[in-house]
């Protein structure tokens, strides 16, 4: 295993996109698309960076590594940001969002919890109330928890649909893993959402208009554990 592929394997394992990963040591996430596809090598400064940031020595970064010792490399992973994006999104899906999600026993008095499970992942999603309502998911990967966000909304006035926001939530994309589309729409209702910031830490907004008027708003923020 080479530097560039190695770069790619320690940059998924740290849940990081390029651009997380580049915001981090202060350069461009076009130069570390150039890393990681062998187009150019990053100097000292950025290697050192690098090294702390993936949390690995120099030496094991810059040496050419056996099938062996690459293979150790890809098995002390904590995990991998592909997959963990695809297993919050199937989560997503199979829980609030899916008119067939089934709740589990409360955890606290009167809370609503889903649970959600696929191999080394679970994924738990609790809240409270219902018109005006908080809760927080997370998701955990070899008992480890790696990744919550917390949001709280509220009705505004009717004719808010449940299950026009749950049509919305089923949306939710590949970029954005964290509530609905930026804009959906649906007869006389759309969905909208902003967010700022990436998987690593965010936060945003998500809205739901009658005609004109709107009849609902969700706040979330969250990010990468560790």
């Amino acid at each position: 295993m080479d530097f560039t592929e190695k770069l790619q394997v320690l940059r998924k394992n740290r849940v990081l996109s390029q651009e997380e990963l580049a915001e981090r040591i202060g350069v461009s996430r076009q130069a570390v698309a150039k890393w990681e596809a062998g187009r150019a090598y990053p100097d000292i400064p950025n290697l050192i960076a690098l090294g702390d940031v993936l949390r690995v020595s120099l030496d094991r970064l810059l040496r050419q590594e056996q099938d062996s010792c690459a293979a150790d490399i890809i098995e002390s992973a904590i995990y991998d940001y592909d997959k963990t994006i695809a297993f919050l999104i199937k989560a997503k899906k199979m829980t609030y969002a899916a008119h067939c999600g089934e709740e589990m026993k409360p955890g606290r008095p009167m809370s609503h919890d889903l649970r959600y499970e696929e191999g080394h992942y679970l994924y738990l999603d609790t809240y409270l109330g219902g018109e005006k309502f908080a809760g927080e998911e997370a998701v955990w990967y070899r008992g480890s928890p790696i990744w919550a966000m917390n949001y709280a909304g509220r009705v505004l006035r009717e004719p808010f649909s449940g299950d026009f926001l749950k049509e919305a939530l089923l949306k939710v994309p590949k970029d954005q893993p964290y509530r609905g589309p930026m804009v959906y729409k649906n007869g006389d209702y759309w969905y909208h959402c902003s967010v700022n910031g990436g998987f690593e830490w965010f936060q945003g907004y998500e809205e739901i208009f009658y005609e004109m008027g709107k009849v609902y708003e969700c706040r979330f923020h969250g990010g990468r554990l560790k």
